[in-house]
């Protein structure tokens, strides 16, 4: 034939010529035997057609194969006569096929059963040993099986090392091992070993994007996979010209092809360390010890997915720790910096890590310009906890919507985005509240924006989009939601501003306000506030979100409340060493009075906002609110209590006469003393919480909310530079309310035990007064002798003016008519012990509150300086006796 006389190639290094009828002779005796074996094969499938039943399964040919490759040796070693004897003994029909294996997440993965390993192969169709073979004929056999290798497929002298198992995905995606079968001449056994690590490189690389491209794995291990199957086309592609060149180029020797495959070589290296980092950091290889710690670390995911109705398979548990998304993108930058110094490697990875951003810059594009997440992989740095709904801001009083309705996955963030990553999180977060309020346009496609992080763009894109949410949502909140009249109605209501209405609504409620707190007729109340409210002369009548307010009652005492915060919270500045004391103080001041708490204590006003101005004035600030609005009232109650006894003071008769005793004179000026010590106590304190605490906090939360809607255009790039955002505007407001209730002395445990004993003391002493009227008279030797003693003054008929006296303070008229009590000489003795104990008692307590407030102001809070100068005023008596002195003169 004229193909037998087609010249062959030379040994690497050595001449030939193509004319020698050596070389020609043993090409024929090689190509006959090769083909009598071909068709001895072929004969012997056709004639047992009707064994196929018999054939081993798939796995038993590997087992098979694994009990020949230890005695590989003496298999390709034996002699002619071994073969001999070999055809002689009848053997089972060869007859290999190949099946369809089951679907995968992976749309492009290979379903194609492995091939059997060609040790499997009959002794028949094994070919020639190596060392029967001369050099030349050896390198066309070895380049013949290189070019197969290197498609991941066996030759007849390059097999598949023993220990590697097709059919396990950890061996294949390790890369199989080469191993030669011997007799090969030495110069080419250690070239064709140095190029088998391309082959392992290849096998290792198709199995990683196999496996990387399943569904669990996230959009940016398949577009990475997408990037890397593109290379290994080409490299299959440059595999076909090395077959084309094989069998065209006489010329070509096993040293042309190492000097053709180094550069590819060199990239399949870089892409077999990348997948094993990658498949390492997924455990799919050996474990991760860093992230092999932390394995249930992410609960919170997995309960997410639960409440979701997800499905906890083995590819899509949460808690798994799977490498995808900023994590990979992560690890491609961490790749391409240590490999600088190598053009080739860098090329590569550039181009990996663009191809790779792309879906990871879309989800980024659309979470910038539209505040929406589409991640069905969670592999973006923004994670989103859709359990939590804007329903709940209602009912919620710790901000979930806002701080956990999206977070970031710290864990997950691509070093191009590390320094921006909180403002990604902050425009997204805007722009889902301004599209919720329907101000954005979601169906508007976002043209002219980078698609890879090696865009020059893609800084300025992330902050475009943060000042533009911003503006967006100030301008929401600003101007369509009129946040500033919200806060002004806020302050009316919650701090008594301009409060005629709230006085009117104290005195209208009076009765109801009376009785204990669980016997409080709210709906009553709500009432009579909205009556109050909706009155011409009312200064809230003109207000807008009048109807938004509501009257509730809460059953806990103010103290006993604000303790329990300053335990929990730990905003009290004292350490531990209060710990000790808190709760035995909350028993025994508060315990017993929660149990018959009156309404004027429990009375606290609620206020509804509509969402998006929830997120600003959140439940927890309403609570703030709250605290100061019960602290306020308490105040009020008691200036009012003690302004009743003032009154009581200058229409009884026993107060107004003046007696014959020197002793009972100097009784009722130390009572009229004691009374206006403490009601320049509460005045003065009164104040000082509103007019220079609350006051001047809240036009300086008003200029800087003014200033929020400025923004600034910088000159040079045209870039937007935002002044103020929308969460400085959320913690201004809550750093206000924490400023007033840390300087009105709410958030300090020994101040508030301090002062609730100086508040019940008042209160009891306020209350004590209309018993210490009808006591009086006994002790006044002139009024019981008179017998026109026994009837009141006229004046006492209109003593129902104040409607905010307690009940004791509240002149019977049917005592009036009741006759007088006799003298008592005793009486007086008794009056100015319990005096005393109220003396003491107020004193004692007003001058340890004055040690605590000036150590913290000199330590925390420097204006409380001024309230010790107000303060001690009454602590001295100085106020208080000119006070005392005029309510005396009404005598």
């Amino acid at each position: 034939m004229a193909s037998d006389t087609v010249p062959r190639r030379p040994a690497s290094g050595s001449q030939r010529s193509s004319g020698d009828p050596r070389v020609i002779d043993e090409r024929k005796t090689e190509r006959t035997h090769v083909k009598s074996t071909a068709s001895v094969s072929l004969r012997k499938r056709v004639s047992n057609k009707d064994h196929q039943d018999e054939r081993p399964t798939e796995p038993e040919r590997y087992s098979r194969e694994a009990e020949r490759a230890k005695a590989g040796s003496r298999a390709e070693a034996g002699s002619a006569a071994g073969l001999r004897k070999e055809k002689s003994i009848p053997q089972l029909p060869w007859n290999p096929q190949a099946s369809l294996v089951p679907h995968t997440t992976a749309p492009l993965a290979s379903r194609i059963s492995a091939p059997p390993l060609a040790s499997q192969a009959p002794q028949a169709l094994q070919a020639a040993p190596l060392n029967q073979l001369s050099s030349e004929a050896q390198e066309a056999a070895i380049l013949d099986d290189l070019l197969f290798v290197f498609m991941g497929y066996e030759g007849q002298y390059i097999r598949f090392a023993g220990s590697y198992n097709p059919l396990v995905e950890k061996d294949r995606l390790a890369g199989p091992g080469f191993r030669i079968l011997p007799g090969l001449d030495p110069s080419l056994r250690d070239l064709t070993i140095s190029m088998l690590k391309m082959a392992t490189h290849f096998c290792a690389v198709e199995a990683f994007v196999e496996v990387q491209s399943r569904e669990e794995f996230g959009a940016v291990n398949h577009a990475l996979c997408a990037a890397i199957r593109k290379l290994l086309k080409d490299y299959l592609g440059l595999i076909a010209q090395l077959e084309h060149q094989l069998l065209t180029n006489a010329s070509f020797t096993l040293q042309i092809l190492h000097l053709h495959t180094l550069s590819t070589s060199h990239m399949l290296f870089q892409l077999y360390s990348l997948a094993h980092e990658i498949l390492r950091k997924n455990s799919l290889l050996e474990e991760d010890l860093e992230d092999s710690v932390d394995e249930f670390d992410d609960v919170e995911n997995i309960l997410e997915s639960l409440r979701e109705g997800g499905d906890l398979g083995p590819g899509s548990i949460p808690g798994k720790k799977v490498c995808k998304g900023g994590s990979v993108l992560g690890l491609l930058t961490k790749r391409l910096a240590s490999m600088s110094g190598d053009p080739a490697a860098r090329t590569l990875l550039t181009t990996l890590l663009r191809e790779a951003s792309r879906p990871y810059m879309s989800m980024l594009n659309e979470w910038l310009h539209h505040g929406g997440i589409k991640d069905p992989h969670a592999e973006f740095l923004v994670k989103e906890q859709k359990s939590i709904r804007r329903e709940r801001l209602e009912e919620d009083y710790t901000d979930e919507y806002w701080e956990k309705r999206y977070t970031i996955r710290d864990n997950d963030i691509p070093p191009q985005l590390d320094g921006v990553k909180d403002k990604v999180l902050l425009a997204g977060k805007y722009l889902n509240v301004v599209r919720e309020c329907g101000g954005v346009d979601i169906s508007k496609e976002v043209r002219d924006v980078p698609k890879t992080f090696d865009d020059v763009r893609f800084l300025d894109n992330v902050n475009g989009a943060y000042a533009n949410a911003n503006s967006s949502l100030l301008n929401l909140l600003l101007t369509t939601h009129a946040l500033p009249a919200r806060l002004r109605s806020l302050k009316h209501y919650f701090f008594l501003d301009r409060s005629d209405f709230f006085s009117y609504f104290l005195e209208l409620g009076t009765s109801e306000l009376k009785k204990p707190a669980k016997v409080v007729n709210v709906a009553k109340l709500q009432s009579l506030l909205d009556l109050v409210l909706r009155h011409p002369g009312s200064v809230a009548a003109q207000d807008p979100f009048k109807e938004d307010v509501k009257v509730q009652m809460n059953e806990v005492g103010l103290t006993k409340w604000l303790m329990r915060v300053v335990s929990v919270s730990g905003i009290d500045q004292d350490g531990g060493s209060l710990d000790n004391h808190q709760t035995p103080a909350i028993q025994s001041t508060t315990a017993e009075d929660d149990k018959n708490i009156v309404g004027f204590n429990a009375l606290e006003l609620d206020y509804s906002v509509p969402f998006p101005l929830s997120l600003v004035i959140s439940r927890k600030t309403v609570l703030r609110y709250q605290l100061l609005f019960r602290y306020l009232l308490s105040l009020r109650h008691l200036e009012t209590l003690l302004v009743g006894s003032w009154q009581e003071h200058n229409k009884e008769r026993s107060w107004r006469h003046k007696s014959s005793n020197p002793k009972l004179e100097m009784w009722k000026r130390r009572a009229w003393t004691l009374r206006a010590r403490m009601l320049v106590f509460v005045q003065q304190l009164l104040y000082f919480c509103t007019a220079e605490v609350i006051e001047p906090n809240y036009q300086n939360l008003m200029a800087r909310l003014d200033g929020s809607d400025k923004t600034d255009v910088d000159g040079k790039g045209g870039a937007k530079q935002v002044n103020r955002t929308v969460d400085e505007l959320m913690q201004d407001h809550v750093d206000f309310l924490d400023t007033c209730l840390k300087e009105c002395m709410l958030t300090n445990s020994k101040l508030l035990r301090i002062h609730s004993k100086i508040m019940t003391t008042c209160a009891m002493f306020a209350t004590y007064t209309a018993h210490l009227s009808r006591v009086l008279s006994t002790a006044d030797l002139d009024l019981s002798s008179t017998s026109s003693s026994s009837s009141s003054d006229p004046i006492n008929t209109s003593s129902t003016s104040f409607s905010l006296k307690p009940p004791p303070t509240t002149t019977n008229p049917s005592h009036l008519s009741q006759p007088p009590p006799p003298y008592d000489p005793t009486r007086l003795d008794k009056l100015s012990d319990n005096l005393s104990k109220y003396e003491e008692n107020f004193s004692r307590h007003l001058r340890i509150l004055l040690d605590v407030l000036n150590y913290t102001a000199a330590t925390e809070t420097v204006v409380l300086l001024g309230l010790c100068a107000r303060l001690s005023t009454a602590a001295e008596g100085g106020m208080g006796g000119g006070y005392g002195g005029s309510g005396g003169s009404g005598g």
